[in-house]
């Protein structure tokens, strides 16, 4: 047994130590391998990117001049390298540029904005400075464009000094000469015409050195409405700055509607124009309108503390309000049949048909009856009653306005039947005597053979007031209330000779 034990060993080892080298590749692709790595390692180093593989998260910015921006150019946002260019590509008088974002630097809004800035002061070296934009806007898509609009590059000092050309420099020259002639220059009599009180007389220089007197109020001003630009809560200022770029996306999104804008809002400023002496007395009234204005602002602010305070204890009642409503069913169950047809409707109906003929009675008595009711009311008022109203002055008068006379007098005539004292519904009057007999023409003596009427009286007659007249002519056309009042104590009114004549037995 102790024989055989090495032999087994040394056949194992040897079976082992074949198939450990049993397959080796050749010196050919040995070599295809080195070639490889040498030519691929290198190209992967520099690139950084494997061949035919995705760069990830990609976009692309359309800029007007791609200056010298050129591939591997960093991508940064606030000074951090969030990616770089892979691509420039020439389009049309533009340039598209492509360029990958990290996931340090995402998300990238809708709103975005790149820059092409130079990475030193003298120029070269170029990169995008990218802003992401405000968060409330969508995040861009990868391959999405930032459009031309919301990308600019950096002036290079070339073009600065390409601009400043001879021509251009001399008329540069020119126009700061005829800055300073009309800083100095007094204006004439025909300038001043269309000039203001204030200015008129002065040189442009002095003019503004007037005007700057007025530059404390304005900075103080100025720094008032930049302070309220800031808002009350933070980020106020950033929320309007995306909404502004929001709007302005919008303007370049719809440039056609924009221009039609742009045209109907010139034939509104024409319009204006043509109106600018209305417009300039219409302005002129802001400050008494606003002075006005304000104090109706106040006003109202006093009224809103009541009105809280007011709505406050309005809440019991509008608690109560659906009770108020369920209690109210039974009532409209009622109520539907009442203004049904069978009642309230058919009486809607009928005055319905009969305000036709209301409406035109209306309007006749408003061109007939009212007109008499109102001439009436006024022969009352200026006539009638200014006359009832006298005092009658003579023997007899009782010292009152004559209307009670007149109601005595119906007194008397009502007690001179009464049947209170049991002599029964009769005219009582009192006979009288004397031995003085009078006469009067008789009335009737036509019918008569009796000419005069004779009686006897205690006392002669003293007159008879008043006087009797003929029956005054009648004047349809005249109105009593433009009569003048009569004078019962004038004219007829006194007492005028006896009708009845002393006759000596």
């Amino acid at each position: 047994m102790m024989s055989r034990m090495p032999e087994r060993d040394m056949r194992g080892d040897a079976n082992k130590e074949h198939s450990r080298f049993h397959w080796r590749p050749s010196n050919a692709t040995i070599a295809l391998i080195f070639l490889l790595i040498v030519t691929i390692g290198p190209y992967l180093a520099f690139t950084k990117h494997v061949p035919f593989t995705s760069y990830g998260y990609e976009l692309n910015a359309t800029f007007a001049n791609g200056v010298n921006i050129s591939k591997n150019s960093p991508v940064r946002i606030a000074g951090v390298e969030v990616g770089k260019v892979i691509g420039v590509e020439r389009e049309g008088d533009a340039t598209e540029v492509r360029f990958t974002v990290g996931g340090s630097g995402r998300p990238i809004h809708e709103d975005a904005f790149a820059q092409i800035r130079p990475r030193i002061f003298l120029e070269g070296n170029f990169f995008i400075e990218l802003d992401p934009g405000s968060p409330s806007s969508p995040e861009m898509d990868s391959g999405g464009t930032i459009p031309v609009s919301h990308t600019s590059t950096a002036v290079q000092l070339d073009e600065i000094l390409t601009a400043l050309q001879s021509p251009v420099r001399a008329d540069l020259g020119h126009l700061l000469e005829g800055f300073g002639t009309a800083l100095n220059a007094t204006p004439t009599p025909a300038e001043d015409v269309t000039q203001l009180p204030e200015v008129q007389g002065k040189s442009g220089g002095e003019a503004l050195n007037g005007v700057l007197k007025y530059g404390g109020d304005a900075g103080r001003y100025g720094a008032q409405v930049t302070n309220a630009f800031l808002g009350t809560e933070p980020h106020d200022l950033s929320r309007l700055i995306a909404g502004t770029s929001r709007t302005f996306g919008a303007f370049v999104r719809r440039e056609g509607e924009l221009q039609e804008l742009i045209v109907n809002f010139e034939v509104f400023t024409g319009a204006l124009a043509d109106q600018s002496e209305n417009l300039e007395g219409t302005i002129r009234q802001f400050a008494p309108t606003l002075k006005t204005a304000e104090t109706s602002l106040v006003n109202l602010n006093r009224t809103l503390p009541p009105l809280r305070a007011y709505a406050i204890e309005f809440e019991p009642a509008v608690a109560e309000l659906p009770d108020l409503i369920a209690s109210a069913k039974p009532w409209l169950k009622q109520a539907r049949p009442l203004v049904s047809g069978k009642e309230a409707g058919g009486l809607a109906k009928l005055l319905a048909e009969a305000n036709p003929g209301l409406a035109g009675a209306a309007q006749e008595g408003k061109a007939v009856a009212l007109p008499q009711l109102n001439r009436l009311s006024l022969c009352g008022s200026r006539v009638l009653i200014p006359t009832g109203e006298q005092t009658i002055t003579d023997q007899f008068s009782t010292g009152g306005p004559n209307y009670r006379e007149f109601l005595y007098s119906l007194t008397d005539f009502a007690g001179q039947s009464q049947n209170f004292d049991g002599n029964g519904p009769y005219f009582r009057i009192q006979p009288g005597g004397g031995d003085i007999l009078v006469g009067e023409p008789n009335p009737a003596s036509e019918n008569s053979t009796e000419k005069t009427g004779f009686a006897f009286t205690s006392t002669p007659p003293l007159g008879v007031q008043p006087q009797l007249q003929k029956r005054p002519p009648k004047k349809p056309g005249a109105r009593c209330d433009k009569q003048p009042v009569p004078d019962v104590n004038s004219g007829p009114g006194q007492a005028g000779a006896p009708t009845l004549t002393v006759t000596t037995p």
